[in-house]
């Protein structure tokens, strides 16, 4: 039983390093950013931080529905 103290103490030391802090890796991964312009290309293409590429999505298009096509 003594034996597992040190290796509870160690993963505890370890997992708690793996939280969420609040704050994101690159500023443009941040919703509140995604407007600024070193988000959106050209500016952002040449370090590769733009928001397209850091979320692997495309912020730029509308909140509207997708119409599902039928292929007749």
């Amino acid at each position: 039983m003594l034996k597992l103290i040190p290796i509870a103490v160690a993963l505890t030391a370890l997992l708690s390093g793996c939280g969420y802090d609040g704050h994101y890796r690159y500023p443009c991964q941040d919703p509140a950013n995604w407007e600024k312009a070193e988000c959106n290309p050209p500016i952002c293409e040449a370090t590769g931080t733009c928001t397209k590429d850091l979320i692997n999505t495309d912020v730029t298009t509308t909140d509207e529905p997708i119409e599902e096509t039928t292929n007749e």
